[in-house]
């Protein structure tokens, strides 16, 4: 360790000592329509060492210009109250304060919303209309969610804390084309005839599964809607979808769109609530046919067990990770460093796919090092909705907390922190951008899924070293490898225990290409053609066949 990085690690220990308190959310927020003008750029302030630097301490939030129009449960076609009564806030992380009470869905809900889907997959027109005429009204909610761009992103940056830049400019465009695409599979999805040995006739037929129900997760609400709900619908399918309770606004709008496309009602339900009782109850129903998940690992496993103590539903999970970015020795330094960045800060670190093991070769470690300080001291950090930020806050105060103490476990293991270290601001979930430097694989901040703007740089020798280390964990999500050598990068790509490798690139994500991981990463893929296999049955028809010309 250089002399500088362990007075650097010194004083971190120091300013970490004592993690400020989270501010407490208010009781509620004022809602209502703000000037489009807000949006525009206002003055942005780059993350320094110096305190109340960073835009989240010196501005005041800007008030989204939309109106929460939908918070009940969408069940049969309906928007109605949770059959408790109940409701939770949802939160602004740029604040803590309360957007909108949300109808808070339980088991009796579930019910409900699976009764529902039911009847629609038994006796309803969508699983018996033409699958062109399904590929119609996915293409309707495509081109209702590109009229309606502005509005989903707005509803997806203040519910969640990502950049408005992210959500308009990527998530809902990606979005729209998932659904064109999963529209044009509708008509594509076919048997086979089969050679028998014997005067037999025999069909293999691709029939939906029924009743799909589907959990997706905080971070990326609206891709994660369509990834499920666009494959299972393509299909023929009917899905009860819990949405995650941090986030529930934009899936409840998009929800409502498809039905103004032309969905019959029953076919799509959406309930908001709590893993614990909703979540559980969806995962158990014994009348749901299949069950898909994106989460924690440690969910996941829960998932399963319910899912198997009931019906033996099969269930796809798309879990966590602990991805590694490696950086050979041939690497050019500077887009090596920019391209390990954002695979890491993205969407604020809470991404399962994170390059979160920054692995280095010797020969540009040090060089490597001082450059990833000094990106992640001009990263933006502020409000989401103007222009310019490149990091908005941490989902919520929960979330908040976890990354710190991950950052304190890191300066106490004997890492050296490098940059950030600490919250930005004194109002909101925002987090300093942090590296840490001199990571040792033992250490829990190369071991855990930290899910925040926390960066490990670990040093290696060897392709063999570092392949070894790489596979040396319990996830096998992604990894992103970072040569000029194509030798190198073939021996990478084939060794790397994990679902996508990029090279030299990094979240490279189209609807085409399938995503899932190896080991406690999760089961089956989702995305590209592979996804319709979860919401298919294989049938084999076999008929005699008299006097035939031909077998």
């Amino acid at each position: 360790m250089s002399a500088r990085r362990a007075a650097s690690s010194l004083l971190s220990r120091r300013l970490i000592a004592r993690p400020p308190a989270v501010s407490s959310a208010s009781d509620s927020a004022p809602l209502g329509a703000g000037s489009a003008r807000g949006l525009l750029p206002g003055a942005i302030h780059r993350f320094s060492a110096a305190p109340a630097a960073a835009a989240a301490a010196t501005e005041e939030p800007i008030q989204p210009p939309v109106e929460v129009k939908y918070t009940k449960l969408l069940i049969n076609g309906n928007f109605v109250d949770a059959a408790s009564g109940r409701t939770f806030p949802t939160v602004d992380p740029r604040t803590g304060e309360v957007i909108a009470r949300v109808a808070e869905g339980d088991a009796e809900d579930i019910n409900r919303a699976v009764a529902a889907a039911r009847r629609a997959f038994d006796e309803g027109p969508w699983p018996r209309m033409t699958a062109y005429e399904r590929c119609r009204v996915l293409l309707r909610f495509a081109d209702l969610i590109e009229q309606h761009a502005e509005e989903i992103a707005t509803l997806e940056t203040w519910d969640g804390g990502k950049t408005l830049e992210q959500t308009s400019g990527k998530e809902v465009p990606m979005v729209a084309r998932s659904m064109r695409y999963y529209a044009g599979w509708a008509d594509k999805i076919h048997g086979l005839v089969v050679p028998a040995d014997g005067p037999h006739h025999v069909q293999v037929l691709h029939e939906p599964i029924g009743v799909a129900g589907q959990v997706i997760p905080w971070n990326f609400p609206l891709l994660m809607f369509a990834w499920k709900v666009g494959p299972a619908l393509a299909c023929g399918n009917t899905v009860v979808l819990k949405t995650a309770e941090q986030t529930p606004l934009s899936a409840l709008f998009v929800a409502n769109l498809l039905h103004e496309a032309g969905l019959p009602e029953g076919v799509l339900n959406v309930v908001s609530g709590f893993g614990p009782t909703a979540g559980a109850a969806l995962s158990s129903h014994m009348g749901v046919d299949k069950l898909a998940f994106t989460g924690s690992t440690g969910t996941g496993k829960i998932v399963l067990e319910l899912a198997a103590r009931s019906n033996l539903k099969p269930v796809t999970l798309e879990l966590g990770g602990k991805s590694p970015f490696i950086v050979m020795d041939d690497a050019d330094v500077d887009q090596a460093v920019e391209l390990a960045h954002r695979a890491l800060f993205f969407n604020q670190g809470q991404c399962c796919c994170a390059g979160s093991r920054t692995f280095v070769h010797e020969r540009v470690y040090d060089e490597f090092v001082e450059k990833a300080k000094a990106r992640a001291l001009q990263r933006v950090v502020g409000d989401p909705f103007r222009r310019g930020v490149e990091q908005g806050p941490q989902i919520d105060g929960e979330q908040f907390k976890k990354i710190l103490r991950y950052v304190k476990s890191g300066v106490e293991s004997g890492a050296t922190l490098v940059a950030g270290g600490d919250r930005a601001g004194s109002r909101g979930f925002y987090i300093q951008p942090t590296v840490f430097a001199d990571v040792e694989d033992e250490m829990t901040i190369a071991q855990d899924e930290i899910f925040g703007p926390v960066q490990s740089i670990l040093k290696f020798s060897t392709v063999e070293e570092v392949v070894r280390r790489a596979n040396a964990t319990p996830y096998g999500l992604a990894a992103g490898v970072f040569t000029r050598r194509l030798d190198a990068a073939n021996t990478l790509a084939r060794a790397l225990r994990v679902g996508t490798v990029w090279v030299n690139c990094y979240d490279v994500f189209d609807a085409a290409i399938p995503f899932g991981g190896y080991k406690m990463s999760g089961v089956g893929r989702e995305k590209g053609f592979y996804s319709l296999r979860n919401y298919l049955q294989t049938k084999a028809v076999v008929t005699p066949v008299k006097d035939a010309a031909w077998l």
